[in-house]
């Protein structure tokens, strides 16, 4: 049966992530929550659908879902089949949905994804990382480059109306701008509609943090991933792929990911299972990081929560900011204002004048009614968001760095009256922004 949503007309509409947190085994880099005991998918099925049951909606319909992990291919057809199922029961969504699902090369087959394609899925984003085998046995990956290239062209044959993402990592130790451009080339050479391209980033928590503080592993230096990141997007604009934020490119507005532009915009959206996220303005909450507490929380009848904020409007100012700067539209000025009271350019000529002062204005690009980072600009979009934050009155930085999932992606700081690489990297909310892991 392919799934038919209520149709809800309306100038708003919601994002529903599913984390779905099983993998095969951990990789060593990654710090996002999953267990490899596939053994309790049925339990953790059970307890998903009783969290739809006690989830708060929005007063708006979804039209994005969005099956993030983990590795959600590691789940039969049926049971991602189940899933969906019971969110268009519970939720109302418009006709037209946005529906996503991460899968990992070797985890997939041809009569999956015709299943999965049939029934209402409409993108698909293969965590492919690398096309080179030494490097994909480096990350810790359990697929090889064949299996990466088999992969796209099953989801290919799967159904024309899937729209392909890949994913890849860079600033590996030792990666030269050669062995990057390789992997660009072969990437595109397949035509996906979206690349989501992530640096490489040493969390704690995990085997590869442990490693550089042993010296086991040896991070690239912070000039040279610069270098990559100019590379990254001089590369796929050529090839006809626009940046439509720091880590994430198309093939045309109408191939972005719906889902994750709800992230930077503010937009509700409801994170289901364990360690998720969800942001109604002006509050946002979060899951019980592991899923013991998260099916105890359940069957005691109570909804999974262990914590939440309420963002004051200078702390959503802040964010909005933040998270606008790290797009190409960038801040809209005029909404801005009319959500604010307050001018953007008014508000924030300090900023300005400061950056001017480092000869550093040229960071920003602006336009009638929008500012905008640079491609360098977005180098430093940390630091650049950090100057703009302390003219935010606002009672706590906290909400700045909120416990979502984060993809730290800018690869230097500003200091003093010059440029240097940073250690500290910024923070995104990348729930669903692809398959790091």
């Amino acid at each position: 049966m392919r799934l038919q949503p209520e149709n809800r007309e309306g100038p708003h509409r919601a994002g529903l992530y599913i984390h779905v947190p099983f993998c095969a085994r951990k990789c060593p880099y990654c710090d996002f929550y999953s267990v490899t005991d596939v053994s309790k998918i049925e339990t953790y099925l059970h307890g998903l659908k009783k969290e739809m049951d006690l989830a708060k909606a929005p007063d708006v319909p979804f039209d994005t879902i969005y099956i993030g992990g983990g590795t959600p291919s590691l789940l039969e057809p049926h049971e991602a089949l189940r899933i969906l199922e019971q969110a268009h029961r519970r939720f109302a969504f418009v006709q037209d949905v946005e529906v996503t699902i991460e899968v990992n090369p070797g985890t997939v087959s041809l009569a999956s994804l015709k299943t999965l394609s049939g029934h209402g899925v409409n993108r698909v984003n293969i965590g492919i990382q690398s096309f080179d085998d030494e490097r994909l046995q480096l990350l810790g990956r359990l697929h090889s480059a064949r299996e990466a290239r088999e992969a796209i062209r099953l989801v290919r044959k799967a159904g024309v109306d899937t729209r392909l993402g890949i994913d890849l990592m860079y600033g590996l130790p030792d990666q030269s701008p050669q062995d990057w451009l390789n992997d660009l080339r072969e990437a595109t050479s397949h035509e996906p509609e979206h690349l989501s391209c992530y640096m490489l980033t040493y969390e704690k928590g995990t085997l590869f943090y442990d490693w550089r503080k042993a010296g086991r592993v040896r991070p690239l230096d912070e000039g040279k991933v610069r270098r990559l990141f100019e590379e990254t997007v001089g590369f796929l604009r050529d090839e006809g792929y626009e940046q439509y934020e720091i880590s994430n490119f198309s093939r045309g507005e109408e191939f972005r990911s719906r889902h994750n532009q709800k992230y930077w915009s503010h937009a509700p959206y409801i994170g289901l299972g364990p360690s998720a996220h969800s942001f109604i303005e002006p509050k946002r909450w979060w899951n019980y990081g592991d899923l013991s507490n998260y099916i105890q929380a359940l069957q005691r009848g109570a909804p999974p929560i262990r914590g939440s904020e309420e963002l004051n409007p200078g702390q959503l100012m802040l964010e909005s900011v933040f998270l606008g700067l790290r797009t190409s539209r960038g801040i809209e000025m005029s909404r801005f204002k009319s959500r604010y009271g307050v001018g953007f350019m008014d508000h924030f000529s300090p900023v300005f004048e400061g950056l001017k002062v480092r000869n550093l204005l040229n960071f920003l690009s602006f336009s009638a009614n929008r500012c905008a980072l640079t491609v360098e600009g977005m180098i430093f979009a940390d630091s650049i968001a950090a100057m703009f934050a302390e003219h935010v009155e606002t009672s706590s930085f906290s909400a700045f760095s909120p416990p979502l999932r984060h993809d730290r992606q800018c690869v230097g700081k500003i200091n003093g009256s010059g440029v240097e690489p940073a250690n500290g990297l910024d923070e995104d909310a990348r729930q669903g922004s692809g398959s790091f892991k």
